[in-house]
């Protein structure tokens, strides 16, 4: 069995052995995977925070011994909680983004392998925080990221991409796609029993979960739909307020916190 880590600010994993495949979701730097086949120049890999497998090329892979892959896995690591913010090592920089993982960070540094990496940026260590004010303070920090399939990034993120890294950022494990997340938590049963933080998931026509994001309030709703905007709210679903129609049909809602 063999491990390895994302060296790199941000890594497509890809739904088959093509970089011109359908990016599935991304990895950011710091997540560490585990590693389930080798196709040729293409590894099918598990990431260890939320499960999720995809593709990516060898070329991008940088192996990760199990003592640090198992203490990762037990102790969890800090977190970068700035947009951009950057790593030196040997006087070189790199760029991390928000969300990025920082292993063994300590006194300002953090490591993978042999290489230690200096970050004077904002860190946290993501202890479960039931604070929902915190929670929607995270969310507006991707306030009008582009809307991304299988984007995890400030840069360009999707509806479940958003809703998982928030939530992580306070220290909550979501799994990567909508319908993954309508199994976690509690249901919350009326629209008017719902509370800020409160995860609402939308359906299509033929009865699946293709959608969720993040309630503010009762009537207002903060979600990734061409960009991570915020809408209005309501027992129907999502309304909004530019184009004056519902985009999305409410399905149920999930309390977390």
């Amino acid at each position: 069995m063999s491990f390895g880590i994302c060296q790199l600010s941000l890594i497509p994993l890809r739904s088959e052995t093509s970089h011109r495949s359908e990016m599935v979701s991304q990895l950011l730097f710091g997540e560490h995977y585990e590693i389930k086949e080798t196709i040729r120049d293409w590894i099918r890999i598990k990431s260890a925070h939320d499960g999720y497998e995809g593709f990516m090329p060898v070329i991008q892979h940088t192996e990760l011994q199990f003592n640090d892959y198992n203490f990762l896995q037990k102790t969890g690591a800090f977190l970068s909680y700035d947009m951009v913010q950057l790593l030196v090592h040997d006087n070189r920089m790199q760029t991390i983004l928000l969300g990025s993982v920082l292993p063994f960070f300590e006194n300002q540094h953090c490591r993978i392998n042999d290489k230690r990496y200096r970050y004077d940026g904002a860190a946290r260590f993501p202890e479960k925080n039931s604070n929902s004010q915190l929670l929607i303070e995270n969310a507006y920090m991707y306030l009008n990221t582009p809307y991304l399939w299988g984007g995890r990034s400030p840069f360009g993120i999707d509806c479940s991409g958003f809703t998982q890294m928030v939530f992580r950022l306070l220290g909550y494990r979501l799994l990567r796609d909508a319908s993954l997340q309508a199994g976690q938590g509690d249901t919350v049963n009326l629209v008017d029993e719902s509370q800020p933080g409160d995860l609402a998931f939308f359906d299509n026509e033929e009865g699946n979960i293709i959608h969720v994001g993040i309630l503010i309030t009762k009537e207002s709703i903060i979600h990734a739909s061409g960009k991570v905007r915020i809408d209005s709210f309501d027992q129907v679903g999502i309304y909004n307020n530019e184009t004056r129609r519902y985009t999305h049909k409410l399905r149920l809602i999930k309390r977390l916190l």
